[in-house]
């Protein structure tokens, strides 16, 4: 009896290691424009240019947003942090907009480095990025 409680115990204290782990590996989220990007952004601003409800930086220069892959860790990160949805209240929500003709969701691209290539290129792009991929060729706005 004390062999299987000792068991169960070890398989749930490396569980629970392994669960520590992987958060401690995970760098966070960072969003990222054109570093000649001179603007300043809130949670509020980015959260509705990714909405299709803002589609300018304060500066009035145009804003366009650039999603990474569907199903991405960052990608679900960003849309529970920043957009407070989760990843099926954000397909219900562009799939409304897309019906009705009020709007187009974000350009996906596969990954950080992806979104990271095409800002660095574009200065009227936003994205997000995983902050262990952030250089010079990008400027951080927000973080989380």
């Amino acid at each position: 009896m004390k062999a299987l409680f000792s068991k169960k115990l070890a398989s749930r204290l490396l569980a629970i290691a392994a669960v520590l782990m992987s958060c401690a590996a995970w760098s966070g989220v960072a969003v990222v424009v054109h570093p000649g990007n001179t603007n300043s952004m809130s949670e509020d601003d980015i959260s509705r240019i990714f909405l299709g409800k803002k589609k300018a930086f304060p500066d009035g220069s145009d804003a366009i947003p650039v999603d990474q892959a569907d199903g991405s860790a960052n990608r679900s990160a960003f849309v529970s942090t920043v957009l407070k949805k989760n990843d099926q209240q954000i397909k219900a929500y562009w799939a409304q907009l897309l019906f009705t003709g009020k709007g187009t969701p974000p350009k996906e691209v596969g990954s950080s480095a992806d979104v990271k290539k095409l800002i660095a290129q574009n200065p009227s792009l936003i994205g997000y990025i995983d902050t262990a991929d952030v250089d010079s060729s990008v400027k951080v706005v927000f973080q989380f």
